[in-house]
Protein backbone atom coordinates (compact mmCIF):
# COMPACT_ATOMS: atom_id res chain seq x y z
CA UNK A 1 0.00 0.00 0.00
CA UNK A 2 1.40 3.36 -1.00
CA UNK A 3 1.87 5.93 1.75
CA UNK A 4 0.18 9.31 1.45
CA UNK A 5 -3.08 11.17 1.75
CA UNK A 6 -5.62 10.75 -1.03
CA UNK A 7 -8.65 12.93 -1.71
CA UNK A 8 -11.99 11.49 -2.77
CA UNK A 9 -14.33 13.63 -4.86
CA UNK A 10 -18.05 13.12 -5.51
CA UNK A 11 -18.85 15.42 -8.44
CA UNK A 12 -22.38 16.76 -8.55
CA UNK A 13 -24.04 19.46 -10.60
CA UNK A 14 -24.88 21.57 -7.52
CA UNK A 15 -22.39 20.40 -4.88
CA UNK A 16 -19.09 18.50 -4.82
CA UNK A 17 -18.30 16.35 -1.79
CA UNK A 18 -14.69 15.92 -0.71
CA UNK A 19 -13.16 13.30 1.59
CA UNK A 20 -9.59 12.49 2.60
CA UNK A 21 -7.65 9.48 3.75
CA UNK A 22 -5.08 9.20 6.49
CA UNK A 23 -1.40 8.92 5.43
CA UNK A 24 -1.53 5.11 5.68
CA UNK A 25 -4.53 4.87 3.34
CA UNK A 26 -6.68 3.01 5.83
CA UNK A 27 -9.64 5.26 6.50
CA UNK A 28 -11.59 7.89 4.55
CA UNK A 29 -13.17 10.82 6.41
CA UNK A 30 -15.27 13.79 5.23
CA UNK A 31 -13.61 17.13 4.51
CA UNK A 32 -16.08 19.59 2.99
CA UNK A 33 -18.79 20.24 0.46
CA UNK A 34 -17.97 22.72 -2.29
CA UNK A 35 -20.83 24.66 -3.85
CA UNK A 36 -20.52 24.11 -7.57
CA UNK A 37 -19.51 27.01 -9.76
CA UNK A 38 -17.43 27.23 -12.90
CA UNK A 39 -14.90 24.46 -13.55
CA UNK A 40 -11.83 26.65 -12.95
CA UNK A 41 -12.99 27.70 -9.47
CA UNK A 42 -13.85 24.12 -8.54
CA UNK A 43 -10.45 22.83 -9.67
CA UNK A 44 -8.71 25.68 -7.84
CA UNK A 45 -10.47 24.78 -4.56
CA UNK A 46 -9.65 21.08 -4.89
CA UNK A 47 -6.06 21.95 -5.80
CA UNK A 48 -5.79 24.08 -2.65
CA UNK A 49 -6.99 21.07 -0.62
CA UNK A 50 -4.40 18.87 -2.38
CA UNK A 51 -1.69 21.36 -1.40
CA UNK A 52 -2.99 21.88 2.15
CA UNK A 53 -3.25 18.15 2.86
CA UNK A 54 -0.18 17.18 0.80
CA UNK A 55 -2.29 14.66 -1.14
CA UNK A 56 -0.57 12.26 -3.53
CA UNK A 57 -3.67 11.53 -5.59
CA UNK A 58 -7.31 12.46 -6.18
CA UNK A 59 -9.95 9.76 -6.62
CA UNK A 60 -12.95 11.02 -8.60
CA UNK A 61 -16.19 9.06 -8.63
CA UNK A 62 -17.40 8.11 -12.11
CA UNK A 63 -21.21 8.07 -12.19
CA UNK A 64 -22.26 5.15 -14.38
CA UNK A 65 -25.72 3.65 -14.72
CA UNK A 66 -26.46 0.35 -12.98
CA UNK A 67 -25.81 -1.39 -16.31
CA UNK A 68 -22.36 0.26 -16.48
CA UNK A 69 -22.97 2.78 -19.27
CA UNK A 70 -22.40 6.52 -19.21
CA UNK A 71 -25.02 8.81 -17.69
CA UNK A 72 -25.54 12.54 -18.28
CA UNK A 73 -23.27 13.18 -15.25
CA UNK A 74 -20.44 10.98 -16.54
CA UNK A 75 -19.04 13.64 -18.90
CA UNK A 76 -19.11 16.21 -16.10
CA UNK A 77 -17.09 13.95 -13.78
CA UNK A 78 -14.63 13.17 -16.60
CA UNK A 79 -14.20 16.91 -17.30
CA UNK A 80 -13.42 17.61 -13.63
CA UNK A 81 -11.03 14.65 -13.48
CA UNK A 82 -9.22 15.79 -16.64
CA UNK A 83 -8.85 19.35 -15.34
CA UNK A 84 -7.47 18.05 -12.03
CA UNK A 85 -5.08 15.68 -13.84
CA UNK A 86 -3.21 18.72 -15.10
CA UNK A 87 -2.01 19.36 -11.53
CA UNK A 88 -2.21 16.05 -9.59
CA UNK A 89 -2.50 12.32 -10.36
CA UNK A 90 -6.18 11.39 -10.70
CA UNK A 91 -8.02 8.07 -10.72
CA UNK A 92 -11.59 7.58 -11.89
CA UNK A 93 -13.48 4.93 -9.92
CA UNK A 94 -16.95 3.50 -10.43
CA UNK A 95 -19.26 5.25 -7.99
CA UNK A 96 -22.47 3.33 -8.61
CA UNK A 97 -24.70 3.50 -5.53
CA UNK A 98 -22.27 5.66 -3.51
CA UNK A 99 -24.96 8.26 -2.71
CA UNK A 100 -27.48 5.53 -1.92
CA UNK A 101 -24.95 3.88 0.40
CA UNK A 102 -24.21 7.24 2.07
CA UNK A 103 -27.92 7.96 2.58
CA UNK A 104 -28.52 4.50 4.05
CA UNK A 105 -25.62 4.95 6.46
CA UNK A 106 -26.98 8.29 7.61
CA UNK A 107 -30.45 6.84 8.15
CA UNK A 108 -28.96 3.99 10.18
CA UNK A 109 -27.17 6.58 12.29
CA UNK A 110 -30.51 8.32 12.89
CA UNK A 111 -29.76 11.38 10.78
CA UNK A 112 -32.28 12.94 8.42
CA UNK A 113 -31.08 12.91 4.83
CA UNK A 114 -33.64 15.46 3.64
CA UNK A 115 -31.97 18.43 5.36
CA UNK A 116 -28.42 17.10 5.17
CA UNK A 117 -27.60 17.38 1.45
CA UNK A 118 -24.15 18.89 2.08
CA UNK A 119 -23.30 16.05 4.46
CA UNK A 120 -24.57 13.43 2.00
CA UNK A 121 -22.17 14.73 -0.66
CA UNK A 122 -19.25 14.39 1.77
CA UNK A 123 -20.45 10.93 2.84
CA UNK A 124 -20.65 9.84 -0.82
CA UNK A 125 -17.05 11.06 -1.30
CA UNK A 126 -16.08 8.96 1.75
CA UNK A 127 -17.74 5.87 0.19
CA UNK A 128 -15.93 6.45 -3.13
CA UNK A 129 -12.54 6.94 -1.49
CA UNK A 130 -12.95 4.06 0.97
CA UNK A 131 -13.80 1.74 -1.92
CA UNK A 132 -10.59 2.80 -3.71
CA UNK A 133 -8.51 2.38 -0.54
CA UNK A 134 -9.94 -1.09 0.09
CA UNK A 135 -9.25 -2.10 -3.53
CA UNK A 136 -5.64 -0.93 -3.31
CA UNK A 137 -5.13 -2.68 0.03
CA UNK A 138 -6.36 -5.93 -1.52
CA UNK A 139 -3.78 -5.62 -4.30
CA UNK A 140 -6.05 -4.29 -7.07
CA UNK A 141 -5.43 -0.96 -8.72
CA UNK A 142 -8.44 1.23 -7.92
CA UNK A 143 -10.19 2.48 -11.03
CA UNK A 144 -8.21 3.93 -13.91
CA UNK A 145 -5.62 6.68 -14.09
CA UNK A 146 -6.58 9.80 -16.01
CA UNK A 147 -4.13 10.87 -18.69
CA UNK A 148 -4.32 14.63 -18.98
CA UNK A 149 -4.24 15.78 -22.56
CA UNK A 150 -3.00 19.25 -23.40
CA UNK A 151 -5.42 21.40 -25.36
Amino acid sequence: MRQGVRLGVDVGRVRVGVARSDRDGLLATPVETIQRSELGALVARIRSLVDELDAIEVVVGLPLSLSGVDTPSTKDARDVADALAAVVPVRLVDERLSTVTAQAGMRQAGRSTRRQKDVIDQAAAVVILQHALDAERSGRAPGMMVDHEED
